[in-house]
């Protein structure tokens, strides 16, 4: 028998190590605890990387029109800032095929990024509306394809500090649907959901869909089924707060549910119902997308609570430049940050093992009903 290299044996072993360790934390959630644990540093690693730290500041503050009250506020969120370029520091080394570092998230902290720009409500369950969806053929999926080619998705919006994301993904689907279904391509209105959608889970107190403290894209389908409806977003427009009251005009309706489906997390069905029905509603794992701003996210860490709501629009492939010829498959997904965020507004993140929890919320507007106005 040939005798193995030790430099074979070395790395058939860090390979089985490494194999070991990503399923002892497949289940665990990625928050900065755990970041900070596997990606360690002393502080004075990052020393060179904060000598600029004035000047990345002022750049930043520029480029996002930053200005705050008082020397005291401004001292802070410069702290915040500096704590931001190591955490991006972490995310990059934990996401290598991705781009991490300075975004109009910096100077804030990461509870206070999550109360502001995330708002999944976990706590919601499954309406009684919604159905499995049927299972599609998968034989002949294009190898890539994104619905912005074929004008079903709107714009990308921005939700500003309302923890609305939940809105902003469902009304992404209904968008596409009713493009699927009339050829017209309208804008609907989240504030509407933000404003009227209480929907509740009646066996957890407390479970609504709840404006800018967050909700559930399933529980916005069944109360847009229960509704009647969505009124275009010239109609009902965008403010970003949840404290004006209910303005819902039911003649003003352009496009309602009539049924709606949760998908497979297998994502061969999740990618033919993309193909069937337009973009999907789909929960995700945010942690790293304060600090992303572009490539394609893989992190080798990231846990399965699902605390944001995004759009899947499309799936492709690129090379993983460190390795050479190296293919790289992944979502397409659209945020409600603006396009000043990530890739023009949009997030690329790896598909093949449910990364972030990508594939564990899937929901589909399958029918629609339109009203024309």
């Amino acid at each position: 028998m040939d005798r193995f290299s030790p430099s074979f044996l070395f790395l058939f072993s860090l390979l089985l190590l490494s194999s070991a360790f990503a399923s002892s934390i497949a289940e665990l959630d990625a928050d900065e605890p755990l970041i900070r644990q596997v990606v360690s540093s002393d502080d004075g690693a990052d020393d060179h990387e904060l000598l600029d730290a004035d000047h990345h500041f002022s750049v930043f503050k520029s480029k996002f029109g930053k200005t705050y009250a008082t020397q005291e506020e401004h001292d802070y969120r410069f702290g915040v800032f500096k704590a931001n370029l190591r955490r991006a520091k972490r995310h990059q080394m934990l996401d290598p095929s991705a781009v991490h570092g300075v975004t109009k998230f910096s100077d804030l902290t990461s509870s206070e990024f999550r109360r502001q720009f995330l708002g999944l409500n976990r706590k919601l369950r499954l309406p009684a509306d919604a159905h499995k969806a049927p299972i599609l053929p998968t034989n002949d999926l294009p190898t890539d394809f994104d619905w912005r080619d074929h004008g079903a998705v709107t714009g990308v919006k921005d939700q500003g500090s309302c923890g609305s994301c939940w809105a902003f993904s469902t009304t992404g689907a209904l968008e596409g649907a009713h493009f699927l279904a009339t050829g017209e391509l309208v804008s609907l209105s989240e504030q509407q959901l933000v404003d009227c959608d209480h929907e509740c889970d009646p066996e957890e107190y407390g479970a609504c869909d709840s404006g800018c403290n967050g909700g559930l894209m399933t529980s916005a389908f069944e109360y847009t089924l229960k509704a009647g409806g969505l009124e275009r977003e010239e109609d009902y427009p965008y403010t970003g707060t949840d404290r004006g009251g209910c303005k819902f005009d039911k003649t003003k309706v352009v496009a309602s549910v009539s049924n709606f489906s949760v998908v497979s997390t297998d994502e061969d069905q999740i990618a033919a119902n993309l193909l069937k029905n337009g973009p999907l509603a789909v929960g995700i794992n945010a942690v790293y997308m304060q600090t992303y701003i572009g490539g394609v996210s893989c992190p080798y860490i990231c846990g399965k609570h699902l605390d944001h709501g995004v759009l899947l629009v499309g799936y492709g492939s690129s090379a993983y430049a460190p390795i050479r010829f190296k293919e790289k498959p992944y979502w397409i997904v659209k945020n409600s940050w603006g396009e000043s965020w990530g890739e023009n507004g949009y997030y690329k993140i790896c598909r093949g093992r449910n990364v972030c929890g990508v594939d564990s919320m899937v929901s589909t507007v399958a029918s629609i009903h339109t009203t024309s106005h």
